[in-house]
């Protein structure tokens, strides 16, 4: 299924996920659908191995919390999901050095809370993984000190950034 790309999120200087600074971290790219669904890409490298060739699960597991928790700002403006429970079920393995895709949704609002889920696909479309998550609604200041533009929060566009992805 082929599905429009309605805008591309923020990154960050330092998260371990989105930080582009980070040396250790996975650089994901994150981008709203016009399903309400949210998508990530990112290419893991060998520094992320659990098995040689395979994703460490522990790395497959916040990809998956970051892009189902992210997924709130595309309904609450300024306001974050801050992770209670994550359950992950692992069905293939995640292979290494090529672009991988993750996608996390809200499954049910709450006043304070959220409840979402996500997947990441192997490029034949394949789940591999699987994650179903609770999560608190905070703005930033309360969650922790964080200044946008020390932290080089911002929407930095790429030459491989879709209009449209295939689902």
């Amino acid at each position: 299924m082929r599905i429009r790309v309605t805008a591309k999120q923020e990154n960050s200087k330092m998260c371990l996920v989105c930080g582009l600074k980070n040396p250790f971290g996975l650089k994901a790219w994150f981008y709203e659908l016009e399903n309400k669904e949210l998508l990530a890409i990112f290419k893991p490298s060998e520094f992320f191995q659990s098995y040689p060739g395979r994703l460490h699960g522990g790395i497959a597991t916040a990809i998956l919390d970051e892009t189902i928790g992210r997924a709130i700002l595309m309904h609450k403006d300024n306001l974050w999901g801050v992770t209670v429970e994550l359950h992950t079920r692992f069905l293939k393995p995640v292979p290494l050095n090529e672009k991988i895709r993750a996608i996390g949704r809200i499954d049910q609002m709450h006043e304070r809370f959220f409840e979402g889920s996500g997947e990441i696909l192997l490029n034949d479309g394949t789940v591999a993984v699987q994650a179903k998550g609770k999560y608190v609604i905070f703005p930033l200041e309360k969650i922790a000190d964080f200044d946008p533009e020390s932290q080089e929060w911002k929407v930095t566009p790429s030459a491989e950034d879709p209009d449209f992805v295939e689902l």
